[in-house]
């Protein structure tokens, strides 16, 4: 049977429709924002209730590594905020990554000691309680894009980890080993690596039940 004109035109729309449903709700991040967070965050749901968006921690890092959640600051990352995320403090390792207070006065990582609800916990700087309550992340490396891996001697992620030998060792031609339970997620290696695309980056966590 023949379709008529009008016949058309209503079954492009109605596919139209459920295309872009689909989609929506494959797009990366739309329904909750997957972001790092900073150090000593509570998990997810405890944390979205006690922060008020104050955004004392993104003042108060030296590195400046802290931005508060928007469309526009997420992007670049493939990132959405959710309902609840706007303007919670996230951290993108690539744009800037997290020091772990290095070098900065303070018994504690300045933005716990900042945030006024205990959505951050107090974090001390000492390398021991940060490697226990700091889980950002963790890293993965792609050994198809690693130079290290491919011929290449590089090894500049290892150097920039701030517990080399211990979540980051480097093997031969300085390829990097990472041992996933003393990685606490900073980016530091993220953010240092010269490979573009990188070929190691920073996953955030499953952050629920502890």
């Amino acid at each position: 049977m023949r379709m008529t004109r009008r016949e058309f035109v209503k079954n492009t729309a109605a596919a139209g429709v459920v295309l872009t449903a689909g989609l929506v709700s494959l797009r990366p991040g739309f329904a909750r924002a997957e972001c790092i967070r900073p150090p000593g965050s509570l998990p997810e749901e405890s944390f979205l209730s006690r922060c008020i968006r104050c955004g004392r921690c993104a003042e108060a890092c030296p590195n400046r590594c802290i931005t508060l959640l928007t469309a526009g600051a997420g992007k670049s990352f493939s990132v959405l905020p959710g309902q609840g995320d706007q303007s919670t403090p996230v951290i993108f390792p690539r744009q800037q990554a997290c020091n772990l207070c290095n070098g900065d006065k303070g018994a504690e990582l300045l933005c716990t000691a900042a945030c006024p609800t205990g959505a951050l916990q107090l974090v001390k700087k000492d390398p021991e309680e940060i490697q226990a309550k700091v889980r950002m992340g963790k890293a993965r490396v792609d050994t198809n894009l690693c130079y290290s891996y491919n011929g290449k001697s590089c090894g500049v992620c290892v150097r920039a980890c701030p517990f080399t030998r211990r979540a980051l060792r480097a093997g031969i031609l300085e390829q990097p080993q990472l041992d996933p339970d003393y990685c606490v997620g900073c980016g530091l290696c993220e953010r240092v690596c010269i490979r573009y695309p990188q070929a190691i980056t920073v996953v955030p966590i499953a952050r629920g039940k502890v």
